[in-house]
């Protein structure tokens, strides 16, 4: 099994990526995205849970994430973590998510956990324009998590930007690719893809 990481600020373009990653290298693939992980508080109320700061590393359960991805590269099965963004709450699942050839992690803080770092065959950074970030995390969570312009925006600077400038974009120093674009660029995706087939043909 292969394992990437996919890491990058919040609308940059990551689950496109994962999903173009995995459109046309004829195998198997799984992607896991860190936002499922959120730790869960089901002792604090909703209001409370509305004021997390939910952009820093540490609201993450980075020991399940690990937990699961080391049985996914020992092929174990795992149940499929969940989360819901109305209710700030985790919803996970019974679903199995099998081992794959390919297990891709998506997320703001995918480099955060060493384990992880250190497990992941090759390591890829979106880079995207932070306004074309900020756009796209508009339209995403106003279409898709019932949010407001205004309860945007607060987020967007009370946490969103000052967690990217602490943390997200100095991740780039860990990545063996920087993407720029996004998952859109066709260019490097075909690239990056020729060279996943390869390995998993034996080109190691």
């Amino acid at each position: 099994m292969i394992f990437i990481g996919v890491c990058g600020a919040s609308g940059s373009g990551k689950s496109t990526l994962a999903q173009e990653l995995t459109r046309d290298i004829n195998a198997s693939s799984v992607v896991l995205q860190q936002d499922s992980y959120y730790v869960n508080h089901p002792d604090m109320t909703f209001e409370e849970r509305s004021r997390l700061n939910y952009d820093e590393p540490g609201i993450f359960d980075h020991d399940a994430l690990y937990e699961d991805v080391c049985s996914l590269l020992s092929g174990q099965p795992i149940r499929r973590k969940a989360y819901n963004f109305s209710l700030h709450a985790r919803c996970d699942t019974d679903e199995l998510i099998q081992p794959a050839d390919v297990l891709i992690l998506e997320g703001i803080h995918s480099f955060y956990d060493r384990r992880l770092l250190d497990k992941m065959f090759l390591k890829l950074y979106v880079s995207v324009d932070p306004d074309i970030c900020l756009l796209r995390r508009i339209q995403r969570d106003i279409n898709e998590r019932g949010r407001s312009i205004d309860n945007i925006a607060e987020q967007y600077l009370a946490t969103v930007k000052p967690m990217y400038e602490r943390y997200i974009r100095n991740y780039v120093t860990e990545a063996d690719v920087v993407v720029m674009q996004g998952g859109k660029n066709a260019r490097i995706v075909e690239i990056l893809n020729g060279y996943v087939k390869s390995v998993l043909e034996g080109g190691r």
